[in-house]
């Protein structure tokens, strides 16, 4: 299986999500299921079907957790070197040159990205846009709304 760039930081809350899903959710779950067995007939048995189901789906992503943990390949920007370009895992200030307004990114693995936190996807169109350019360079992005011209005005390696 192919590895998949994450920061230390992502790994660290994928850990953490895993941990709670193998020692908390798990056993509500277990107890859930037996609990709803106690009321007998199982087949219109909504609760069980219900503990059955989330169980399920508790599984499936400790097992996606379990996958992206094997398949890490954990990059920590502090320890590279480091001259104002956009590497994976840098944060970087940019501002919109259509309206001036200035944004903090930081560029990580499809795990950790969340648009809303200011962490964009290094393969997305914005990731793709940045990586590779270097501090105080104009940034051109095609998105969904239009193309959008951008100024790198710091890099950051936090």
């Amino acid at each position: 299986m192919e590895k998949q760039p994450i920061t230390v930081n992502g790994l660290n809350k994928i850990k953490f999500e895993l941990n709670d899903r193998k020692n908390n959710i798990r056993p509500k779950i277990v107890q859930a299921i037996s609990e709803a067995r106690s009321h007998g007939d199982l087949k219109e048995n909504a609760e069980y079907h219900a503990a059955k189901e989330e169980q399920g789906l508790n599984e499936k992503r400790i097992q996606e957790l379990e996958t992206t943990i094997a398949t890490a390949n954990v990059i920590d920007v502090t320890k590279l070197d480091k001259k104002d370009k956009v590497i994976f895992g840098s944060t970087i200030i940019v501002k919109d040159l259509e309206s001036e307004k200035e944004s903090k990114y930081k560029i990580v693995g499809k795990d950790e990205a969340d648009v809303k936190e200011g962490l964009i996807y290094y393969q997305s169109p914005m990731g793709r846009g940045f990586i590779g350019k270097n501090k105080g360079e104009f940034v051109e992005i095609k998105t969904p709304s239009g193309d959008k011209n951008f100024e790198i005005t710091d890099v950051q390696y936090i």
